[in-house]
């Protein structure tokens, strides 16, 4: 590896673990990201084969299928598949992360029982709709609504951005169920095949093997049995929920732009210009440089936020702590930085490829469209410097 994890955070049962992810990325994602990214989706078989290989379950418990992890194993897990340049297969393969959450933490045993089983076992898809088309990063104004009739919920609105929104089986949905605002917000699980909820795709700039769509609910009926929570509680579970997104961007980010340092490296090393090869030149030396520079830093950056996590499970006052001791600002500004990174190395590694970094089917060039959405998903750049000010006391 060009840069390196610090030993003082992973152990040989971390770095196992991330020879086994690195390996599976290597044979499963990255000769196929180029034809999945141009057929708009990969095989759902995918599924099976990371459950098999043990990457779905990594921070679920153990009574659902999962396997308890430290946030160490999950940086690790989303940095190598990030590191596969395949932003769209890394965003469907993994939605459950986003997905599952929320039902874990606030479902009914039934439910749990019902639904989490068959997602870890990469025979099910889940996948998570908050965002609306008037709604995004300001999720107490969600329009979608759930009238309770009798023993069901009838549900009216739309979806807009959701990962794996054609394919999933499940989707965790923030309705409103109650008044304006926060206290109003309720989540449900809802089937696919729900009489009245249909789907479009959404065609993007980037993550082009990520099914990415529009949902439409038109008087579906959902079983009140299907509510996560009591009604009017979402809220901070969905918070909780952006927040441990955050982190795995953040880290899948700066496993993209170590995929850009690789191939700057190799690319550099391999090409001449004027007698000698590229890495010949100070310039370009002095490029791959800053490359690494930025990279570290994200790495310290997420390797401090990690070890705090794991550490200080309780929040206090002061510290930026929210639900379940997540510490809010320095999660949001890790996410940032991170894709600030992800940001530099992309550019800098297609300048250095030249006009073959501008080829499809490049990783960097494929990465180089990733960026936006880093910079956008799990909340806009500009959203979480102003969530991190608040909590900072700013």
């Amino acid at each position: 590896m060009l840069t390196q994890p610090n030993p003082r955070h992973y152990t040989p049962d971390h770095e196992a673990f991330r020879t086994t992810v690195r390996r599976f990325v290597e044979r499963e994602i990255i000769p196929h990201a180029a034809a999945w990214d141009e057929a708009g989706g990969f095989p759902r078989e995918l599924y099976g084969k990371a459950a098999a290989a043990g990457l779905l379950g990594v921070g679920f418990p153990e009574e659902v299928g999962g396997t308890p992890a430290d946030h160490f194993y999950r940086l690790i897990l989303a940095e190598e598949i990030g590191r596969s340049g395949s932003g769209g297969t890394a965003a469907s393969l993994m939605s459950h992360t986003i997905g599952l959450p929320p039902l874990v933490a606030g479902g009914s045993a039934e439910l749990k029982a019902r639904v989490i089983p068959g997602v870890l076992a990469g025979e099910k898809i889940s996948a998570l709709a908050v965002t609306e088309p008037g709604a995004g990063s300001d999720v107490a104004q969600l329009s979608t609504t759930a009238k309770r009739d009798g023993d069901h919920y009838i549900v009216n609105g739309s979806k807009m951005f959701i990962t794996s929104g054609l394919r999933a089986d499940w989707f965790t949905v923030a309705v409103r169920t109650g008044g304006p605002g926060a206290s109003g917000v309720s989540l449900l699980e809802i089937e696919r095949d729900t009489p009245g909820f249909t789907r479009s795709e959404l065609k993007k700039m980037g993550w082009w093997a990520s099914d990415t769509a529009e949902l439409h609910f038109d008087d579906c009926r959902v079983p009140a049995s299907n509510l996560i929570g009591a009604e009017g509680q979402a809220f901070p579970l969905i918070m909780r929920n952006f927040n441990g997104e955050r982190l795995t961007l953040a880290a899948s980010a700066c496993g993209a732009a170590q995929a850009c340092l690789e191939d700057a490296v190799a690319w550099a090393r391999e090409r001449k210009t004027f007698g000698q090869p590229l890495i010949g030149h100070q310039v370009i030396r002095h490029k791959l440089v800053d490359m690494v520079e930025r990279i570290e830093a994200t790495r310290a950056l997420l390797d401090d936020l990690a070890a705090r996590l794991d550490s200080s499970p309780s929040p206090r006052v002061g510290e930026g702590r929210g639900e379940g001791g997540s510490l809010i600002a320095q999660t949001a500004m890790a996410k940032n930085y991170a894709a600030r990174t992800m940001q530099f190395c992309a550019d800098t590694a297609v300048q250095i490829l030249g006009g073959s970094g501008y080829m499809r089917g490049v990783r960097v060039e494929r990465i180089y469209r990733e960026v936006k959405v880093m910079m956008i998903g799990g909340g806009a750049e500009e959203v979480l410097k102003d969530l991190a000010a608040r909590q900072l006391g700013f």
